[in-house]
């Protein structure tokens, strides 16, 4: 069954300005600029009340239609969190035995993971664009990832993480690794 006409709207706060053309949504805000494509959905974005509002209509769609309308205004509130306070990441190292060591090198844009179970290989992970990595000055053997883009600092997460799989051996007992420990932003809401 389809449904002639479903929309939804969202606020768009007053530090961000989002452009909206064919599908193609950017958004500046005091971070920086983010842009996605939607071309892939069949739905209508439209700005509303001088570009302080974001409609997002579809027109005779399915249920899976229906679906990507919230879908798409969750990856513009990404977007929108990621302008204004940007993402942060923290990752852990967990070692039984032996010590996991991290070098961050090319200008935080990379690090270099030595030691791991012991062995002499030297694991190497560039991060994607825009994405930072730290080493925590308050916390041990802390990671600390920021970017602006969600999806780019989860999958350089993510890298990090499936360069340290144990091989080889009972995962139940060898849980070195480095893990995902904590999910925020990089300003952080006084509250």
């Amino acid at each position: 069954m389809k449904t002639i006409l479903a929309s939804q709207t969202m606020d768009i706060p007053e530090e961000v300005t989002v452009t909206v053309k064919a599908k193609f949504v950017k958004v500046e805000g005091p971070r920086g600029t983010l842009t996605r494509d939607f071309k892939h959905l069949s739905l209508d974005f439209q700005l509303t009340e001088g570009g302080r509002k974001l409609k997002v209509d579809a027109w005779f769609g399915s249920r899976r239609t229906m679906a990507a309308i919230r879908t798409a205004i969750s990856h513009i509130q990404n977007l929108i969190t990621g302008v204004t306070k940007g993402y942060r990441y923290k990752m852990r190292f967990v070692y039984a035995h032996f010590p996991i060591n991290a070098s961050i090198t090319n200008s935080n844009t990379s690090i270099e993971i030595r030691n791991f179970l012991g062995e002499k290989r030297v694991r190497k992970v560039d991060m994607l664009e825009g994405v930072t990595v730290l080493r925590s000055e308050k916390v041990k053997d802390e990671l600390i990832l920021d970017g602006n883009d969600v999806e780019l600092v989860s999958r350089s997460c993510a890298l990090i993480n499936q360069k340290c799989h144990v091989k080889n051996k009972d995962i139940r007992k060898f849980l070195d690794g480095i893990y995902v420990s904590e999910k925020g932003t990089v300003v952080t809401d006084e509250a």
